[in-house]
């Protein structure tokens, strides 16, 4: 058995160091590739997913070493375009290495990425912005086999959706490209932002992200950087639906409450008393939560969708009733039956959910899926009453540094069973 077991009705009261952000730290992991040399990365969470990357990247011919949450990667040393097939199948923004490998080597193979089953999740904006820059692709059983060099150049791309990830390949692939290239249409995400910094950090000329036009003059020469990683603003949502749904006061720092805004908005209205500052948050919640407005899932700035489930859990176990409406994944409320097992009321029908406030939750043996559903789960078992088993701690590990022991942190009754 490997799972967590809570012991809910305990409200929450402390001070919490927010973890770097992992959609943040992978792409700037891989941008390290641009440019031969030791960058120095710091706040790096300690991540299943982290460590993937790290194992590619030494897979590549890369000196890589951890010491706490600072990670030295030296890319003196790349020698090779190719990810097998195991390590690609670990987590999907592995396919993030393609712009790098092309812009730092000219040529890239790997198969088809993993991460979670949330529905189709296609990488055609991904191929198809790499081509516009001039990238010959062919794609053979399953494999993707890339070719850049000379053929790269900078141009105009236009993205017929906001991809987070398409925007970051496009970004690491334009560096390496002769002339100009704007992303039009690109996504908006503070993360986007830390990219850009960290490009610029290397000595790549970028500018414009956090809008829906960035323009990278590339073929400049790149040097290693020493950065440090942003706050995660999920890890952030997660630990604050903790505390509006077990009750009590909790304070954040190391996050912009900024990238919160959304999230922070529902939570106010559920009847959460927020206090923002800069580089932390604090929220304090000592009755149940009601329901809210529909909450429609949207790119940046819009409600994210992966705080989506998170939302849900806490407002499970409060009153009143919450429609949530999920417009970029699909089978993104497999979290729900688990959910039901714990008294959850809970309707769906295609992309919508409704939640019907309960009172109150009751502790049962439920099952992760994935990785937002199993921190759904936890914030659920929090605020219920009885003992939860969370079991499916892999999916858990991919996106939280040391769950348990944060909450502990925050006085939660919360054990690693193994």
């Amino acid at each position: 058995m490997n799972c967590y077991q809570i012991e809910g009705g305990h409200p929450l009261e402390g001070c919490l160091a927010v973890q770097g952000a992992k959609n943040s730290v992978l792409p700037i992991l891989a941008a390290c590739l641009l440019a031969p040399g030791r960058s120095v990365i710091h706040n790096c969470p300690d991540l299943s997913d982290v460590a993937a990357t790290l194992d590619i990247l030494s897979l590549l011919g890369c000196r890589v070493d951890r010491d706490g949450d600072t990670v030295t990667v030296d890319a003196n040393g790349l020698c090779r375009g190719e990810i097998p097939d195991r390590l690609m199948r670990e987590m999907r923004s592995s396919v993030i290495f393609l712009g790098a490998l092309l812009a730092r080597l000219g040529t890239a193979e790997m198969s088809y990425p993993g991460g979670c089953e949330l529905g189709p999740r296609p990488i055609d904006l991904h191929l198809g912005a790499l081509r516009a820059l001039g990238a010959e692709i062919r794609e053979d059983q399953g494999c993707l086999c890339c070719r850049g060099g000379r053929r790269l150049r900078g141009r105009e791309l236009c993205l017929s959706m906001p991809s987070v990830g398409a925007t970051e390949n496009a970004m690491l692939a334009a560096c390496g490209c002769p002339g100009t290239t704007t992303i039009v249409g690109a996504a908006r995400e503070p993360e986007i932002v830390d990219l850009q910094n960290f490009l610029r950090a290397m000595g790549a000329d970028v500018s414009g992200a956090g809008s829906t036009a960035i323009v990278i003059r590339g073929g400049r020469p790149l040097y290693p950087a020493r950065y440090t990683i942003m706050g995660d603003r999920i890890a952030a949502a997660t630990y604050l639906c903790a505390a509006a749904a077990a009750g009590g006061e909790v304070e954040l720092t190391g996050i912009d409450p900024n990238h919160l805004s959304a999230v922070l908005a529902c939570l106010e209205e559920a009847g959460c008393e927020i206090h923002t500052r800069q580089g932390g948050v604090a929220l304090a919640c000592h009755g149940p939560l009601q329901g809210i407005s529909p909450v429609r899932t949207a790119p940046y700035p819009g409600f994210p969708t992966d705080a989506q489930a998170i939302l849900m859990a806490a407002l499970a176990g409060g009153e009143g009733a919450t429609m949530f409406v999920e417009n970029i994944f699909d089978n993104r409320y497999r979290h729900v039956d688990e959910l039901r097992r714990m008294g959850a009321s809970i309707q769906v029908a295609g992309r919508v959910a409704v939640v019907s406030g309960v009172g109150g939750l009751h502790g049962a043996c439920v099952h992760s899926t994935d990785l937002r559903g199993g921190a759904a789960l936890v914030v659920a078992a929090l605020g219920a009453e009885g003992t939860t088993q969370v079991c499916g701690l892999k999916h858990i590990h991919r996106g939280y540094d040391g769950l348990d022991r944060c909450l502990r942190q925050l006085g939660a009754h919360i054990e690693h069973i193994s």
